[in-house]
């Protein structure tokens, strides 16, 4: 059994050295050619997946790159104290739950009133683009037995959308100058997937890649009662309900606990100035692994692959939560 553990994880060696050579190369380009260093990642992901393509041998290790995201994200816990939470208050709350909520409602209802789209496949839109992207998509299809083509679909369409929103939000950003607070928050009420969350945050201000962080794991929680919600309206397809429980178990982002836990000790002031710094510059390093591979996942296909109906749908949607909360935001902060 050893001897097998061994084998795999040598197999993950390539493509590992693939991300930790490209976090490298954008580290080191990023102040010479004024980019950020996150994008430039993400820059060189892409290229690499579209203009010549991950090596068959390094495929398996530059597909973990959601790891280094996930103990970032966690690492990044040890830099927010309980009183940073409390500056803005439970009106964010309010709106992260308002924003979700109004997500999910409109691409249901433009999907199956307007559009004609089939239940299914509404549903998986509105969960994509409600709660936390593609991880949404498969852990409300496991609860509404949806079919794989509808899956494909759906992740594609998040998907198009992640490598958007990647471009214009820092665009958007700059051009309103919000304020890291407001830039964060946005970003975490508004876009779809975690990584693309992160990387437009920090791009903006460290400030703004906190609060991103922050903003968008308090949504992703909310997964466990979207499932669930899903699940008991597809009851015909649910069965005895044991899989349902199943199914919340794994969609749940277990992480966000560990980036609490760190929160609370942070809170205690056990982390000493060097100690912090040496923090932020591991999570750092960690974002820009994980976005070289974040990058290998942008395919122009995307956009052939989606369709334009599902598209159109979630488009509409986005518009309407985009600039409805970055307008309330705007008036509360």
């Amino acid at each position: 059994m050893t001897a097998g553990r061994d084998r795999r994880y040598v197999a993950l060696l390539p493509g590992l050295v693939v991300l930790a050579a490209g976090a490298a190369v954008a580290d080191a380009l990023a102040p010479l050619i004024g980019v950020n260093a996150l994008f430039l990642a993400i820059l060189l992901g892409a290229l690499l997946a579209n203009a010549v393509g991950v090596p068959g041998v390094a495929r398996a290790g530059v597909e973990t790159h959601d790891r280094f995201l996930v103990a970032g994200i966690v690492l990044m816990g040890a830099l927010v104290s309980v009183g940073t939470v409390r500056e803005v208050g439970p009106s964010v709350l309010v709106v992260i739950v308002g924003a979700a909520a109004f997500s999910l409602l409109t691409v249901e209802l433009l999907a199956k009133n307007v559009f004609g789209l089939a239940d299914r496949l509404g549903s998986l839109l509105a969960a994509g683009a409600s709660i936390c992207g593609v991880s949404a998509v498969a852990g409300v299809a496991g609860a509404i037995s949806a079919r794989e083509r509808d899956v494909a679909y759906a992740s594609a369409t998040i998907l198009l959308f992640d490598a958007i929103t990647l471009v214009v939000y820092p665009i958007v950003g700059e051009a309103l100058e919000l304020s890291g607070p407001v830039f964060g928050i946005w970003a975490g009420v508004s876009m779809f997937s975690t990584g693309p969350v992160v990387a437009v945050g920090f791009a903006h201000s460290e400030l703004a890649g906190q609060w991103a962080t922050m903003t968008k794991l308090a949504r992703n929680a909310l997964i466990g009662i979207v499932i669930l919600v899903y699940a008991a309206y597809y009851a015909g397809q649910s069965g005895d309900g044991s899989s349902t429980i199943g199914t919340v178990r794994e969609g749940f982002p277990t992480f966000v606990l560990g980036f609490l836990a760190l929160v609370a000790v942070a809170s205690t002031g056990v982390f000493t100035a060097d100690q912090e710094a040496l923090i932020e510059t591991a999570y750092g390093w960690l974002f820009l692994v994980a976005f070289v591979g974040l990058g290998t996942e942008i395919r122009p296909s995307a956009l052939r692959d989606a369709g334009v109906i599902p598209i159109a749908v979630v488009c509409l949607a986005f518009l309407a939560t985009s600039v409805l909360s970055l307008a309330v935001l705007l008036a509360i902060l």
